[in-house]
């Protein structure tokens, strides 16, 4: 079994934490304010990777970590705190104590900038239409060329219990882009947990990963279509069809086809399947 630490324990890295020990792997959860009492199966250190001083008490002999640190705000300072100066303490103090550890980075689809609804994956240019985006993908260059052996995960647009955004739209009648189509990508976060773990074991049993998975369900659909199905469901309103104006920063359609020639099952294939289930559990 291996020795594990999960930098970054929102909602993602607490269940991944949980699956993951009771699998049988020691797990260390690195948090700046670690929860007490600690309702979780696997332990805590307290840790900020803003600051040299805030991994004091990083572990040792890890054999993998996962990056799972999101900005506390949409701003410049806040991905730079994480994606520059965050990532450069890790890797500093990680190489202090001598270890190497193989790491999974979480990252976005926000990587890629195109705009006419393209289909994207793996093997397309990441060429980020914001600042944000562009100093991810500096932070995904940097952890390769730590170790090619790393892995970048590119999630799409996560949604699940506490992240319903959609549906609260839909609820509101709102305006959508109808025509041309504007695509949506999304990721249910029981399929974002399965699929770390699944990855895991894959590099557990001598698979060779690849060096980056784009991770979305297996249906990129119009927004328009996915608005008006969850008005549907939801006996709302439908939504008010709108033309776009030319000025869109991003639309494409993710391709999922390496994750799962893989071997991946997505729990929740497409955002019927994902959406009727928080449905069912919050009515």
């Amino acid at each position: 079994m291996a020795k594990i630490l999960i930098v970054g324990c929102g909602a993602i890295g607490r269940a991944l934490g949980n699956l993951l020990t009771l699998a049988g792997h020691e797990v260390i959860g690195l948090k700046r304010n670690p929860p007490s009492p600690n309702p979780d199966q696997f332990s805590y250190v307290a840790g900020d990777i803003s600051s040299a001083e805030g991994l004091a008490n990083l572990p040792t002999g890890i054999d993998f970590l996962y990056f799972i640190v999101a900005p506390d705000r949409r701003d410049d300072n806040s991905y730079h705190a994480i994606y520059h100066t965050g990532i450069t303490n890790l890797i500093s103090k990680l190489q202090e104590k001598a270890a190497c550890p193989s790491w999974f980075f979480i990252s976005s689809t926000s990587v890629y900038g195109q705009t006419q609804g393209e289909w994207v994956d793996e093997q397309s240019p990441a060429l980020g239409s914001s600042a944000n985006s562009l100093q991810i993908v500096a932070a995904e260059q940097k952890i390769t060329a730590l170790n090619p052996a790393n892995v970048i995960v590119r999630f799409s647009g996560i949604y699940g219990p506490g992240r319903e955004y959609l549906m609260n739209r839909a609820k509101q009648s709102p305006q959508i882009q109808l025509t041309p189509p504007y695509y949506t990508n999304r990721i249910h976060q029981d399929d974002c947990v399965g699929l770390l773990v699944f990855l895991l074991e894959q590099r557990l049993s001598g698979v060779n990963l690849a060096s980056c998975y784009l991770a979305s369900d297996n249906n990129p659909a119009p927004l328009w279509e996915v608005v008006n199905w969850l008005a549907t469901q939801l006996s709302c309103p439908p939504p008010q069809a709108v033309t776009s104006s030319e000025n869109v920063d991003m639309n494409k359609r993710c391709n999922n086809t390496r994750i799962k020639s893989l071997g991946y099952s997505f729990h929740h294939p497409d955002y019927q399947s994902g959406y009727l289930d928080i449905i069912r559990k919050t009515q």
